[in-house]
């Protein structure tokens, strides 16, 4: 089917960046196993900074800003990181929501492929430490609306075959 007459399930406008078939995003999982991780360390290590610049913040008051104060450089340097890691952070999510991947909850590993269940876009999801990408629900709802993908929605040829959903 063209993806040019998929309907979402909501009344509302779904226009995703891409479709993937199950197939297609099971490849990415290993990818994603690794990925993760590193994201949640980044956001576990902007909360570490986040604390020391509030006390930086709470000690010095108006004058943490001051080029004179003692802990000046290290406000610095914790300016430095917070900017590098929330770059890199936005990067990764950036990079993979073009591509039609929404990380739903870095906590829990939760991570949605746009899809196509019953000629209809969905969210193919998966959670970290599943094998595969085995559930869907709607792009309205979320993960306590999964169901199993339907076995002829597995089995579905990649993008650009003419047997395509």
């Amino acid at each position: 089917m063209p993806e040019r007459a998929v309907k979402p399930r909501s009344s509302g406008r779904v226009d995703p960046p891409r479709i993937w078939t199950a197939r297609e995003a099971n490849a990415r999982v290993g990818e994603l196993s690794e990925l993760l991780p590193r994201l949640k360390g980044w956001v576990a290590r902007l909360g570490e900074v986040h604390e020391e610049q509030e006390r930086l913040r709470g000690f010095w008051g108006r004058d943490v800003l001051a080029l004179d104060q003692p802990d000046h450089e290290h406000k610095e340097r914790l300016d430095a990181e917070w900017q590098n890691l929330t770059q890199r952070l936005e990067e990764a999510l950036g990079a993979l929501r073009r591509e039609g991947i929404e990380v739903k909850n870095l906590d829990e590993g939760l991570v949605d492929f746009y899809g196509v269940v019953d000629n209809e876009v969905v969210f193919l999801c998966w959670q970290r430490g599943e094998s595969d990408v085995a559930f869907f629900h709607p792009v309205t709802g979320g993960y306590r609306d999964r169901r199993p993908i339907p076995e002829p929605a597995r089995a579905a040829a990649p993008a650009g075959s003419h047997d395509r959903l």
